[in-house]
């Protein structure tokens, strides 16, 4: 058996893209359904050899937010610099609601709400300001 992908359904596809983006993954290929009204972009490491992919489905129909499933958790992703992420990640305006206090994890979502857990590659590094006495947001 093989891991071949995860499917989130998401409403705003290019803000679904630029968030995947400062992550490190590019969309690998796409398919419309015109008939279905939808359409699967599937979305894989930029830099990795593996095969495993995020597929992306919008409903083409779908304007309000879909509620966030009670058995899923969240994806995670290893970083290189956890501080350095959290800094890229801010400044294109994503909050960070559960910051690497410990300069280990975060957690972050998506723009539909997904929740997002970073990871420093290797083990925790030396935790810096701000992230160092912010407070954690929200739900993650």
């Amino acid at each position: 058996m093989k891991l071949l992908h995860a499917m989130l359904r998401v409403t705003d596809v290019d803000k679904t893209l630029a968030f995947f983006k400062l992550l490190g993954l590019e969309e690998n290929r796409r398919r419309e359904n015109a008939a279905g009204r939808y359409t699967l972009i599937f979305l894989r490491e930029a830099a990795a050899q593996s095969e495993v992919e995020i597929e992306l489905t919008h409903n083409w129909d779908r304007t309000e937010p879909y509620p966030v499933g009670k058995n899923f958790g969240h994806l995670a992703f290893e970083v290189d610099d956890i501080n350095t992420k959290c800094d890229e990640l801010r400044e294109h305006g994503i909050a960070i609601l559960r910051p690497p206090r410990d300069g280990y994890m975060a957690f972050v979502h998506t723009p539909d709400g997904i929740s997002i857990e970073l990871l420093q590659r290797g083990g925790a590094i030396a935790p810096r300001e701000p992230y160092v006495s912010m407070q954690n947001q929200g739900e993650w």
